[in-house]
């Protein structure tokens, strides 16, 4: 039920709360919920990927050996791109994880993406609108600092603002599913400063739809 509130809230701040230029504001984020419902795509932002939305979406699945190559050409686009970036690019069998540290994308304590991110967001989603033929999760993390009902909170609020960021960029929100998990899913020692900076992250998580 977290999970479902959190998309239905993210996709409200995409249809309501868009600037002109298709930037996400703080205030926008959790608005437009009832467009949102009457516009019938509720469902499917709240994580229901099944293949009636995905062929809905117009996307097909990937078989056999096309699985890898696209793949790679997406990963290596994608680490082109992000060259510079401060976006770590790993490759997971046949998947792709962007780790989008919270240093470069947000400022201590928000969620509302540093303006100066962008410009990288808007090449991740130029990249996915090109290989449509896969999944995103967009997961958000947090340190220990705080208690455990303020990080969760923030790393879902992380999650929807980048999640919202690429939908208005044109990523089919069908493709899309973003959820917090908060500080229980550390990548480095929550006892020094540089490790707490690693564990404040958004990571995406880009699979091959295989149907």
């Amino acid at each position: 039920m977290l999970k479902h509130a959190l998309i239905i809230a993210l996709a409200g701040g995409l249809l309501a709360g868009c600037a002109q230029d298709g930037r996400i504001s703080n205030t926008g984020a959790g608005a437009g919920i009832g467009a949102l419902v009457g516009a019938g795509i509720g469902a499917a932002v709240a994580g229901n990927r099944g293949q009636g939305a995905l062929i809905g979406a117009g996307i097909g699945a990937l078989t056999g050996g096309a699985v890898g190559y696209y793949m790679d050409e997406q990963e290596r686009q994608l680490r082109e791109k992000m060259a510079g970036t401060g976006v770590e690019v790993e490759r997971v069998g046949d998947s792709i994880r962007l780790i989008m540290p919270g240093g470069v994308t947000f400022r201590t304590g928000s969620s509302e993406i540093q303006p100066q991110f962008y410009s990288p967001l808007d090449q991740v989603a130029a990249t996915l609108n090109q290989y449509p033929q896969s999944l995103i999760d967009i997961i958000g993390h947090t340190d220990n600092v705080g208690s455990d009902q303020m990080n969760q909170q923030l790393s879902e609020r992380r999650a929807s603002s980048v999640a919202s960021y690429l939908m208005s960029r044109g990523v089919v929100p069908q493709r899309v599913n973003a959820y917090g998990m908060g500080e229980t899913q550390p990548i480095a020692d929550n006892n020094t400063d540089f490790g707490r900076q690693r564990n404040r992250r958004v990571e995406v998580l880009i699979r091959p739809y295989t149907g």
